[in-house]
């Protein structure tokens, strides 16, 4: 289900502001419980069936090991999560723990709707590499911790290339033009029925794109950090996608994009291959009943290590700043990042563990695919770059923003050029708007 990006940035912004109000006129934060109280923590995160029933076992778990700590589940669903996290928080009813988005960590933490998790005697962070923990900090502030990493590749569907009789393209070598003729290739073989590459309109696509060209998204201060001559560049890449038929028609694409993993061009192995994060390869393969490679993204000079690819955390665990048992939320956050017993119950479905005793310790009870992840981000390290910096205030609607400009440039409604100057110039907007 689509999001529109304005509605939904202006409730986000306004609830979050309003929240913000609520929180300055308070008396000082609420005071904490101590470890024989018994207290009962209100818990939000999203997630389909799968995921709510193993975060459900986790829960009854961690109840079983702190009978003083009551867990009440508040399971939601991605399109309506923030909406309703931006509502209870600006009523000053935020849950006490809350799964987070790095989209999100600057709007909450930044307004002062987010604990500080670095200032909780509870939570140990020293198993926690230091790439994760700097993926949840902002404004000097430790207002998550991941859940787990992942990153932002390739999946390439092979029974769609073995049917195309297309090799499948050295990864560690590869250009943007190799990954534009396979691509090609594979439409051509597919003679209208199947195509060769889904564009890649995502945030991380452009920030991948960018960083392959040494400019960010944003700056370390919360500032777009990249020329428009950079992004029109990038729209100039998906505009040749579709002239060259590498990629659907415009109209197949816009189609694509509304339809589930199910129903989708992926789905039913009708695209060669398409952008997605690892942590998907077990659903990715389950869907389309083929095997499914994971693949570097390309770069301008067929070198790896200038792909621009980094860890992304997948989400975090965070904890509202006016929870009135903080020391409990810290008790629970903890136990969700470092327990072992919490670990063989998550195990990878919320991105590989940042706590490497965790991944050791699951890694013999992984299914083949997670198994395949872990060893994939192995793999790729000695290639991965720094992550970006976290998104500024401001920034959570950026995302569909792009995919707008996108359809702008697919449709031939706007030159790349145009559609650069004009997404910089909305965003620059957006961002100085939340400032104030």
């Amino acid at each position: 289900m689509k999001i529109r990006a304005i509605s939904r940035r202006k409730f986000q912004f306004g609830a979050v502001a309003v929240a913000v109000s609520l929180l300055a006129t308070g008396c000082g934060a609420p005071a904490g419980s101590s470890e024989n109280d018994a207290v009962t923590l209100r818990f939000a995160w999203w997630g389909n069936e799968y995921l709510n029933a193993q975060t459900e076992r986790v829960i009854d778990a961690f109840e079983a090991e702190h009978p003083n700590i009551k867990i009440e589940s508040e399971p939601g669903e991605w399109a309506s999560y923030w909406d309703k996290l931006a509502t209870t928080t600006a009523a000053n009813d935020a849950p006490d723990v809350i799964q987070m988005d790095q989209k999100y960590i600057a709007e909450y933490g930044g307004r002062g709707a987010l604990l500080d998790l670095a200032k909780q005697s509870g939570i140990d962070t020293s198993k926690l590499d230091k790439e994760s923990l700097a993926s949840g900090q902002y404004d000097n502030a430790q207002y998550g911790l991941s859940t787990g990493k992942n990153a932002y590749v390739i999946m390439a569907n092979t029974k769609v290339f073995e049917a195309a009789s297309v090799p499948v393209p050295d990864d560690t070598t590869w250009t943007w033009d190799d990954f534009m003729d396979t691509a090609a290739k594979l439409s051509a073989a597919g003679d209208g029925m199947s195509y060769g590459a889904a564009y890649g309109s995502n945030e991380a696509d452009l920030i991948l794109w960018l960083r392959q060209h040494g400019e960010n998204l944003y700056s370390q201060d919360g500032k777009l950090d990249f020329d428009t001559a950079t992004a029109a560049s990038f729209w100039e890449r998906l505009k040749e996608q579709r002239d060259s038929q590498a990629s659907p028609p415009a109209t197949v694409a816009t189609e694509d994009s509304g339809a589930g993993l199910e129903e989708s061009l992926f789905g039913t192995n009708r695209v060669g291959m398409a952008w997605w994060w690892t942590n998907q390869l077990g659903s990715l393969e389950t869907t389309t009943g083929s095997s499914i490679k994971m693949l570097r993204a390309p770069s301008t000079d067929g070198k790896s290590a200038d792909n621009g690819m980094y860890y992304k955390p997948t989400m975090f665990w965070s904890a509202s700043s006016r929870s009135k048992h903080p020391e409990a939320a810290a008790t629970f956050i903890n136990y969700l990042a470092n327990s072992p017993a919490a670990g063989a119950i998550l195990m990878t479905d919320r991105g590989v563990p940042s706590n490497s005793e965790i991944v050791e310790g699951i890694t013999p009870a992984l299914k083949p695919a997670d198994t395949t992840v872990v060893a994939f981000l192995k793999d790729i390290a000695p290639d991965i770059a720094d992550a970006p910096p976290v998104p500024p205030v401001g920034a959570g609607s950026v995302q569909n923003v792009i995919k707008r400009f996108t359809d702008e440039v697919l449709y031939d409604r706007m030159t790349p050029q145009a559609a650069a100057d004009a997404f910089k110039k909305e965003v620059e907007g957006m961002l100085a708007t939340a400032r104030k």
